[in-house]
């Protein structure tokens, strides 16, 4: 199994953004799972945010494209299981979306009980409330979600009650 063709992938699809969030890449976002040497040749694995995004066909596009530029013939497959968590997020990724407006997702999945364990078992439960989402441009918790929908389906629009500023938070799953 050559490493070449895998490492040279990598750091050519490492300058990929995301094309709705241009500031983080789709490796911080978790969304560029695999590159790997197969008996077929190069296939680079990518796991949508959720089934319905629309960026996805943008995102296939832009690797076949990265990967093409690069002389590296490959395919792209999409894999939907595991399903992507706001938990693969990159603490970069974070930070970038802080830094961009975006307020981050909190924790979304609790870590597994025992070693080997693959059973799915989100952090808040039903009667739980929601913990207070912080303002990326201030800092302040002093937050209200004004519509469950911001300018994507995987973000919320929130009100800063402190500054009075708009801002959209990725939701966490």
């Amino acid at each position: 199994m050559p490493t070449d063709p895998v490492q040279a992938a990598w750091a050519v699809l490492e300058a990929l953004t995301d094309p709705e969030i241009p500031v983080v890449s789709l490796r911080e976002l978790g969304i560029l799972r695999e590159v790997r040497w197969d008996t077929e040749g190069l296939e680079v694995v990518i796991t949508p945010t959720y089934s319905g995004c629309p960026a996805m066909g943008q995102i296939e596009d832009d690797v076949q494209a990265a990967l093409r530029t690069a002389g590296l013939p490959g395919r792209v497959r999409t894999q939907l299981a595991p399903a992507w968590t706001t938990d693969w997020m990159s603490d970069s990724a974070r930070d970038k979306l802080r830094a961009y407006g975006i307020a981050p997702p909190g924790q979304a999945c609790a870590p597994a009980r025992s070693p080997g364990e693959n059973v799915l078992r989100f952090v808040r439960g039903a009667a739980d409330p929601a913990p207070a989402v912080a303002c990326p441009q201030c800092g302040s918790a002093h937050t209200v979600e004004t519509s469950h929908f911001g300018s994507t389906a995987c973000k919320a629009l929130y009100q800063c009650l402190d500054c009075q500023e708009p801002f959209d938070y990725f939701k966490p799953y």
